[in-house]
């Protein structure tokens, strides 16, 4: 290391880009220090987002199962069950603790520096943290995202009334009536939480489908299946106006068949999230970002200015933690002088409701319009012998594959164990894998992973349970 610099790499932001990215450079010998404005390590994923919001979906899906008689059909029988708000919260909360100072533990052991603050750009190769000047040879901007505004309205999480998906995760009482605007993934998860629990959850979705982006089958097979779980969606319906009321909130809304008013106890805004680079004075290391906030990068990450480099939902692309994570690891092995590629084209996606959601590659929609020549399969879970013995019959895995080469161009997948199913596929598409590679694949038996071998076999014709 030069030693006109404090630290060979400086890592701005503690989330899993973040955090990933400074504990891998530090294995690799190099000076390394993370600056994390809050008390806590793991960014918005950990404390706010992916964790909290998982723990809850776990936590209600076992309490509906039991609630809702579904166990009787197995033999369970279970008397009166309750659920104490308090306790499940508290366990959310543990859950956060336990893997947030895990993290602190890994910046220990791998003598990684923890600056906390908030780090502003001094220079190309200089950042003030709460006033300190610090430097560093290379500076990686890993700041994360934070829930997007809507019509100027403002979320106060603490009163519990118009929130965002932070407060949405704490609110102190079961809501009577959830509208949730947006049909995206936050929305339909965090609605799901609650709905579970009790409250009525009406989703309000601006375009003409739930999962914007993701294959039109996912989306009418998720719709059909909230639905009948108890969800009132509404797509193609703009949410005009929000009034708070003595009794409630009121919206405004206008569709398809004209303006109506609807009325709710809180509503939760999930539409959509925005760069964290408004505060960082950017300008002073000669960086601009995009009119939506984004910065601009390279292939290995790199930005405009030598030394800067930026990753995760700071850069156009999916806001995804383990998208970053792995631009994180990439980025330090690069400023180590390894090699290390890093793949856009194969970043799943999944939408933790019950049951899961799970989508990597091209849709069937993106092939047609660019004009490429593909086959597809759809295999039912429903005929997936594990599916059957868990009474998990909702869905089906998709697998489109390339006409003349095989090549497996993108998968998408509805069951209980959509998200962890994907990772096969993602794989697959990682090391130019074709439908027929997967199809030969010995799958051990009974599992949902064989449902991913029976579409791919289904691309020749030859699935054998359907």
């Amino acid at each position: 290391m030069s030693k006109s610099y404090d630290y060979d790499v400086l890592v701005i932001g503690g989330g899993p880009g973040g955090y990933a990215c400074a504990i891998r450079a530090a294995q690799l010998k190099l000076r390394t220090a993370c600056v994390e404005l809050r008390d806590t390590l793991g960014g918005t994923c950990l404390n706010v987002g992916c964790i909290p919001s998982k723990a809850l979906l776990n936590a209600t899906h076992h309490y509906e199962l039991a609630a809702a008689g579904k166990l009787s059909a197995l033999g369970i029988n279970i008397g009166n069950v309750s659920f104490d708000l308090s306790r499940l919260m508290a366990a959310k909360d543990d859950t956060v603790s336990s893997l947030t100072e895990g993290i602190d533990f890994l910046f220990r052991k791998n003598s990684v520096a923890r600056l906390k603050g908030k780090a502003r750009f001094e220079g190309e190769n200089r950042i003030s943290i709460d006033g300190k000047q610090v430097t560093a040879k290379s500076i990686v901007i890993a700041t994360g995202s934070k829930p997007a505004s809507f019509n100027g309205h403002t979320i106060n999480n603490l009163a519990g009334r118009i929130v965002d998906s932070t407060g949405a995760l704490s609110f102190k009482a079961v809501p009577e009536h959830l509208a949730v605007i947006g049909g995206g993934a936050i929305g339909l998860e965090l609605g799901s939480v609650w709905r579970r629990l009790g409250a009525r959850v009406t989703v309000i979705e601006y375009l003409d489908a739930i999962l914007p982006g993701m294959d039109e089958d996912i989306q009418s097979k998720t719709l059909q299946i909230l639905t009948q779980q108890g969800m009132t969606i509404l797509t193609s319906t703009a949410v005009q106006r929000i009034s708070e009321t003595e009794n409630g909130i009121a919206l405004s809304l206008e569709g398809a068949d004209g303006k109506r008013t609807l009325s709710a106890s809180a509503v939760l805004i999930a539409t959509g999230r925005r760069p964290n680079t408004d505060d960082l004075a950017l300008e002073k290391a000669s960086l601009q970002t995009d009119k939506r906030g984004y910065i601009a990068v390279g292939t290995k990450c790199e930005t405009a200015v030598r030394g800067i480099y930026a990753i995760g939902d700071v850069t156009p692309g999916p806001m995804l933690a383990h998208r970053a994570e792995d631009e994180g690891i990439a980025v330090a092995e690069h400023l180590a002088g390894l090699v290390r590629p890093i793949s856009h084209s194969v970043i799943p996606a999944v939408v933790y409701t019950s049951p899961e959601i799970a989508s990597v590659g091209r849709t069937e929609q993106e092939m047609r319009e660019a004009g490429v020549s593909f086959k597809k399969a759809i295999f039912p879970m429903s005929a997936n012998s594990r599916a059957k013995a868990n009474r998990e019959p909702d869905g089906f895995v998709k697998i489109l594959a390339d006409t003349e080469t095989d090549l497996v161009l993108g998968a998408h997948i509805i069951s209980e164990t959509a998200g962890t199913m994907i990772a096969q596929v993602a794989q697959a598409m990682e090391f130019g894998a074709t439908s027929e590679d997967v199809a030969y694949s010995c799958h051990a038996h009974p599992t949902h992973s064989e449902a991913v071998k029976e579409a791919a076999m289904g691309i020749r014709g030859q699935a054998i349970h359907m």
